[in-house]
């Protein structure tokens, strides 16, 4: 499945180089242009990112979150900043199908694995991001790539159990922004390793050929943001690459 995402910061449209605030382009369209354009296209799922709660949670722009949401024809999976069960409530609330969680699936498992039993496995994406050494070993960093935690992803993984999860979104760090394609070979190895979760590719991609590599790698869906925002190609066109590869 191709998953077109949408970043804001302060209501508009963003992209982060490698996860920098200090890195960021803004883009003319508004979401609800962009939601409306990629449901036209064919996407089937939005992934949503606010990028100010992800910051700090107190700026969290709930508001406008409901206003793309509810503009949306199709499920809407949003992110950014959760670190409290009162945020995933208030993300379902509004009316997104899932909630995507990230550093505090690092920082406090035995919660998170509360509110995957809680709220059900296709309820909660864990966004596991990596930093992967000269050694191969997958490190989890956290709050925004800003902090590092003791934990590789296997290790994590293996906490929860795998047949508790249900999807997690992996994004290799050194490829996120760069349109210089995704890591083909983690998704591979991750796939192979826990067939059972749904694995969600992010990072990296710039054309169709990275599109057709990522289909083939085991990944069951990809991310799209930057290619989609400059105009590598369409939504329906990376639909099309994606289930004939």
């Amino acid at each position: 499945m191709i998953i077109p995402a949408i970043d804001l910061i302060n209501g508009t449209v963003v992209r982060l180089y490698q996860g920098d605030y200090q890195q960021k382009t803004e883009y003319p369209l508004t979401a609800e242009q962009l939601v409306a354009l990629y449901h036209q296209q064919g996407a089937k799922r939005l992934h949503l990112v606010d990028l100010d709660g992800a910051k700090d949670s107190q700026q969290r722009q709930t508001k406008r979150l409901a206003q793309i949401i509810n503009s949306a024809a199709m499920p809407v999976q949003v992110g950014g900043g959760v670190r409290c069960q009162a945020d995933v409530d208030t993300l379902l609330e509004l009316g997104a199908r899932s909630v995507v969680v990230g550093s505090l699936a690092i920082k406090q498992p035995e919660l998170v694995a509360s509110w995957l039993k809680e709220y059900g496995k296709q309820a909660i994406v864990l966004a596991l991001d990596v930093n992967i050494d000269q050694h191969g070993h997958k490190h989890l960093p956290t709050h925004g790539w800003i902090e590092r935690s003791e934990h590789t992803l296997e290790q994590l993984i293996d906490g929860y159990g795998a047949d508790n999860i249900g999807h997690i979104l992996c994004t290799d760090i050194a490829k996120d922004g760069t349109l210089q394609g995704c890591n083909t070979e983690l998704y591979r190895q991750m796939k192979r390793a826990y067939p059972a979760i749904q694995w969600q590719a992010s990072g990296g991609i710039g054309s169709l050929e990275d599109v057709k590599r990522a289909a083939i790698s085991g990944a069951d869906s990809l991310i799209l943001g930057r290619a989609l925002l400059e105009n590598k190609f369409t939504v329906k066109e990376a639909i099309s690459c994606w289930q004939n590869a």
